[in-house]
């Protein structure tokens, strides 16, 4: 949508330009095998190099003898899987060499669901017998150094972020390197770089540690591309096997076109000119967490901003939940989330905030915003007004304590009573006496709500009072009811309640008005 400001670029970011014409030219003018030695493959096998080597800089991978490896994957999941699978094959190695190994699998109790998910996966497939203890963080998120100290002894590998997906909290690696070389010197190390990539100075070859995780379209890139680092000398059991591409470390034919879109945007942060400093991109977060504050009285921030990303925010405002927030800002035109877009579809409060202390009530009712590192000072003038208009509207047109009647158990058959948002034109020229309801609540409406569409008038009726204007409608039972909202499924739950009244001649956009054209 050209109206829509997106502010969930911790979730997924646009395609840069430039990584979009570097997928197009690596599909049409380098699309050989990198492994063929024909001149197509050679051209194709030295795009792939120029890729290794920028991302080799970027992420200070090393140089000469010294240097660590870059392998390029489906995204920074296969990449901690890797991780997780080199460390735990190692690991039952040493074990069954009589080594002294720790027991203990720590992470950070904030850490993405892919490293809990995947030590307790690997574990049990390798029969490692490993307990998977989670590391405590304090009320800012950060790793409790006193926990890791007393459990560090005891550990055989540690998980940790280098800054959180949700809160944006940046990790202390350096404190926590201090006490893995005090207390732990064989432990191997593994840090998700997801969200530090773009935003933190990176130097991973200055570090101890073994493994680290990127994903590309958190960055600009397309979805499906990703690589892990691999310090010189950590052990490395390959995920794939196969035809031996990236060196033996991960075979299946290599996906160049979402390799030269990684490429492109980390050649873009090697020379600095599309991304703003951190200096600049605090400005911007400052200006948009004051505009939060001015619009939403009582609003409370989550996480210190001087020890997170200068690009996310994470806040609550006190009584309204999270799912109310998001829905007044989509109608809005903004884009934001309740955390980690993996999650989305869970409805338990964020494991994050609770780590962190949080009670449920207020965790549930967190909402983060995110934009990315080439945001505009226009975009984020934009990103205030909106935010204006939110608070404006919320603040005049409060969300109900209930969410109305809930609903039935009746079905509806699919395309018994779904009009798909391409078929909308052909429906009404059909119905011209169709009446067009928003079952969006009323603060929803006064957000991003219109009077007319399609050249109709709009009845605004939220799904709350749906059953106060039930005798009215049941009385005309030949006049056709279109329902919509933002997603499909309130107008949904509408359309069983007036099928369950008996009114027949009733319909619901599906897709709501997230699939429907302007």
């Amino acid at each position: 949508m050209t109206n829509e400001v997106y502010l969930d670029a911790n979730a997924t970011s646009a395609a840069l330009p430039a990584a979009i014409a570097a997928a197009v030219d690596a599909m049409q003018t380098r699309f050989g095998n990198p492994s063929s030695i024909h001149t197509a493959g050679l051209r194709a096998r030295a795009l792939l190099d120029d890729v290794r080597a920028v991302a080799g800089r970027v992420i200070g991978a090393g140089e000469g003898d010294s240097a660590g490896s870059v392998v390029f994957t489906s995204g920074a999941t296969e990449a901690i899987q890797t991780a997780v699978l080199s460390a735990l094959c190692a690991l039952r190695e040493r074990r069954a060499a009589g080594e002294a190994v720790g027991e203990l699998l720590l992470y950070g109790a904030t850490e993405h669901k892919a490293v809990p998910e995947c030590l307790a996966h690997w574990d049990r497939i390798l029969g490692t017998g490993f307990t998977i203890e989670p590391l405590a963080v304090d009320a800012d998120g950060l790793h409790r150094l006193d926990q890791l100290e007393a459990l560090a002894p005891r550990a055989a590998l540690v998980c940790t972020m280098a800054a959180n997906n949700e809160t944006g909290v940046v990790s202390d690696l350096a404190a926590i390197e201090a006490v893995l070389a005090a207390h732990a010197p064989r432990a191997l190390w593994l840090v998700d770089c997801v969200q530090a990539l773009g935003k933190l100075p990176l130097r991973l070859a200055a570090t101890r540690i073994d493994y680290a995780a990127f994903s590309g379209h958190k960055l600009y890139a397309p979805k499906g591309i990703g690589m892990l680092y691999v310090r010189r000398d950590a052990p490395f059991t390959p995920l794939m096997m196969g035809g031996g591409q990236e060196g033996g470390l991960r075979s299946g034919t290599e996906n160049m076109a979402g390799i030269a879109a990684l490429g492109a945007v980390l050649h873009a942060l090697e020379d600095g000119a599309a991304l703003r400093s951190p200096q600049q991109l605090a400005r911007l977060r400052d200006q948009l967490a004051a505009s939060l504050r001015q619009s939403f009285p009582g609003l409370v921030f989550n996480a210190p901003l001087e020890r997170s990303l200068p690009t996310t925010l994470n806040f609550c405002v006190p009584g309204v939940s999270a799912n109310d927030l998001l829905k007044l800002f989509d109608a809005a035109g903004v884009r934001l989330s309740a955390g980690s877009a993996c999650s989305a579809a869970r409805s338990s409060p964020s494991h994050v905030l609770a780590a962190m202390g949080l009670a449920d009530a207020r965790a549930g009712s967190a909402v983060r915003l995110s934009f990315s590192p080439s945001a505009s000072d226009a975009f984020i003038d934009a990103a205030c007004a909106r935010i204006a208009r939110c608070g404006a509207a919320l603040a005049s047109h409060a969300p109900p304590a209930l969410e109305g009647k809930a609903p039935s158990a009746t079905l509806v058959a699919r395309g018994d009573a779904d009009i798909r948002g391409a078929d909308l034109a052909a429906f009404l020229t059909a119905h011209p006496d169709a009446r067009l309801v928003d079952v969006r609540e009323a603060f929803e409406y006064a957000a991003g709500g219109r009077s007319e569409w399609h050249g109709r008038t709009i009845d605004n009726l939220p799904l709350s009072e749906l059953a106060g204007r039930l005798p009215m409608w049941l009385a005309e039972p030949r006049r056709p009811i279109l329902l919509f909202c933002r997603s499909g499924n309130r107008s949904l739950d509408a359309l069983r309640m007036l099928r369950d009244a008996g009114h027949r001649n009733v319909y619901h956009l599906a897709g709501g008005l997230a699939l429907a054209a302007e």
